[in-house]
């Protein structure tokens, strides 16, 4: 407003020079635009639509699907052809987004993600496999555990020098009968392994009113209890670097499992035990530490400037 007002008195040019506005932008800003682009005009030596549609059907031929431009061009002047150049065929794939991959392709399918709740002990477990060093290269021990998600409690164990589906099915039945698990009340969770997608896991979890979870196809991390497990494990500071022989790996077992379940404080269950949450006693342990933070507030309540603390309590 102010470049036109002082143009009426210098001119246009003085007037832009002076306030440092283009003349371009001065004689835009006295025609606004309406919001309306106009229509690109069509080139005259543009393809016609029949033509630009016989180039797309011969991109997407068998013979030429697979194949760059540049190598149907060569191509088709080799045949004494010439259809429109290299460029103009990027131009017209791209108009229907083709440029990638023109053949068919396979799309997996997505899968829903498992989401299970557990809100008392032996709803859910979840089981999996870990490899355990051996005494040299290429020996392994395989450590099968399987886990109450709610307590973290591991219902039961086995090492076996190999993975086996028989093996992995009288680890699942004794455990089941240990916990006095009945037809139609657990959901059993675990990954895609060979023992966990076999037919007779499948017929064993069936015979036992066990429902079968498992994790979504090439998704590494629907099994969380279990791998989260398998770190405390292979992190506890008693684990070796190598086993040097199956009873080694036994007797450390025989150790750590009952540390883990009677001993280990774990985070995800406010501190507790497993044994204390999956036999019921995490309640009154927590009513506990109610009453001790409250004498220790009453003693020393300059101490507490958030106010009476509040132990955690369970998930």
């Amino acid at each position: 407003m102010a470049a036109r007002e002082l143009s009426e008195q210098v001119g246009v040019q003085p007037a832009c020079r002076a306030l440092a506005v283009s003349r371009a932008t001065f004689y835009r800003r006295l025609k606004p635009s309406t919001g309306r682009k106009q229509p690109r005009p069509t080139p005259a030596r543009a393809l016609s639509r029949a033509e630009r549609d016989a180039v797309r059907e011969t991109l997407c031929s068998p013979s030429f699907v697979d194949r760059a431009p540049a190598e149907v061009v060569a191509t088709l002047l080799d045949k004494g052809t010439y259809l429109c150049s290299e460029r103009t065929m990027y131009r017209i794939l791209a108009a229907d987004a083709p440029v990638k991959e023109r053949r068919n392709q396979l799309h997996h399918p997505r899968y829903a993600k498992p989401e299970l709740v557990a809100t008392a002990p032996n709803q859910v477990w979840s089981w999996d496999i870990t490899k355990l060093k051996g005494p040299r290269t290429w020996i392994w021990y395989y450590l099968y555990v399987l886990l109450d998600i709610f307590s973290r409690y591991v219902v039961g164990w086995m090492v076996a020098e190999r993975e086996s589906t028989a093996l992995a099915k009288q680890l699942i039945e004794e455990s089941c009968s240990k916990q006095g698990v009945a037809p139609g009340e657990l959901i059993l969770h675990s990954d895609r392994g060979s023992p966990m997608t076999s037919q007779g896991t499948a017929q064993l979890l069936a015979r036992l009113g066990v429902i079968r979870s498992l994790s979504r196809p090439r998704v590494s991390d629907d099994n969380p209890f279990s791998e989260a497990h398998f770190k405390t494990l292979k992190y506890h500071p008693g684990f070796p670097d190598r086993f040097g022989s199956m009873e080694h790996s036994l007797s450390f077992s025989r150790t750590f499992f009952p540390w883990y379940n009677t001993e280990h404080r774990h985070s995800g269950i406010s501190m507790l035990t497993p044994e204390d949450v999956h036999y019921g006693r995490a309640i009154s342990i927590l009513d506990q530490r109610r009453e001790v933070l409250a004498a220790a507030y009453q003693a020393h309540q300059g101490r507490f400037v958030r106010g009476l603390p509040i132990p955690k309590q369970l998930p």
